[in-house]
């Protein structure tokens, strides 16, 4: 397969995590793959090695004269194509079967949607047809990104050594956690609701950087700041740590393949549209929890999202940590999404 995958970075950097652990999954299992940006600077720091993966990586402005258009183009998140290449796959003898890779969400729509076609009548498309291909966690869906060999990856991970080399020295009995976040104003109040236990927080960059740097921690609370960590290495934090908070959709996967008790700080929208998608993902979630795991872990994510008041105690930790072993079992029943991709458009890998 040569595929061509499309992606606008909107912010954050969210949008290029995805699409390049996409197109690195594609091109491990053979496929060759053209990867359009409209800004690459990100993968300095977050695939340091692209050149070595196989994947031409190219600026979305010199899509509009590109002569060979691939077999299968992917447009992620409705990115919306440059209408010069959708002329040219309308006028390629057999046209590219077209997908448009959406967001991650738990809600109901997803399974209704996954796979759906949809006919192009007016503009440069017009007599093609591009069909929806959802992410998701459960079997009716597009399922997760995850590498074949990651979870024996993370059996062979050495944490001590791993913090050891970049300076990370927790305290003996110390909690290690790790903080990837927008700006929010719950911080204060986190800190306080992790001040009864000896903390150490790496915090990723960011806003919530410049934040912590101007709050006065409680006495258990220590913080250390991170540097930009390629994808790997974000993977290797999150091994590292007993609690981790992430945020968007990327690092959100991220957490739940590590299998270790975590917080997710969904994007924020103006219409509140992220308060029913945060509750669809945690109804799926702690379908199988206990009655007080889920009752405590709801309490924390609503009030680390500003949709409650915070709670009077956080999740208890060997409790979060079986259930979030039990919950990355249940994900790794279901074949990863760059599998079901292939499968989807016919093509072996």
């Amino acid at each position: 397969m040569h595929g061509d995958l499309f992606c606008r970075v909107i912010d954050n950097y969210g949008d290029l995590g995805v699409s390049w652990r996409l197109a690195r999954a594609l091109a491990a299992r053979g496929q060759t793959v053209r990867l359009w940006l409209d800004d690459g600077s990100a993968l300095a720091w977050m695939a340091p090695d692209c050149t070595a993966q196989g994947i031409e990586v190219l600026a979305w402005d010199e899509a509009d004269n590109a002569v060979a258009v691939g077999d299968v183009v992917v447009e992620t998140f409705g990115c919306e194509l440059p209408p010069a290449f959708v002329a040219r796959m309308a006028a390629r003898p057999t046209p590219p079967q077209w997908i448009n890779l959406e967001y991650l969400s738990a809600e109901p729509y997803v399974e209704r949607s996954h796979g759906l076609a949809s006919p192009q009548f007016s503009g440069p498309g017009a007599g093609l047809s591009k069909r929806f291909f959802y992410p998701g966690f459960t079997p009716r869906t597009g399922g997760l990104l995850r590498e074949p060999e990651l979870l024996q990856r993370q059996q062979r991970f050495d944490a001590p050594a791993w913090r050891a080399a970049r300076g990370i020295a927790p305290q003996p009995g110390e909690r290690l956690l790790s903080l990837f976040a927008y700006a929010n104003p719950a911080l204060p109040a986190l800190l306080q609701a992790l001040a009864d236990t000896p903390t150490l927080l790496l915090v990723c960059p960011g806003a919530t950087q410049s934040q912590i740097a101007g709050l006065t921690l409680p006495p258990a609370l220590r913080w250390q700041a991170l540097p930009y960590l390629s994808q790997p290495e974000f993977d290797h934090l999150l091994w590292a740590c007993d609690l981790n908070f992430v945020r968007g959709e990327d690092s959100f996967v991220r957490a739940q393949w590590a299998a270790k008790p975590f917080v997710w700080q969904i994007y924020p929208q103006q219409d509140g549209a992220h308060g029913p998608k945060l509750e669809a993902f945690m109804d799926l979630w702690l379908a199988d929890a206990t009655a007080e795991l889920a009752a405590a872990s709801r309490g924390l994510w609503r009030a680390w999202n500003g949709l409650a008041a915070w709670p009077a105690s956080l999740p208890q930790a060997e409790a979060a940590q079986r259930h979030a072993r039990s919950w990355r079992a249940h994900l790794a029943m279901q074949a990863d999404l760059s599998a079901q991709l292939l499968r989807f458009i016919g093509v072996s890998g």
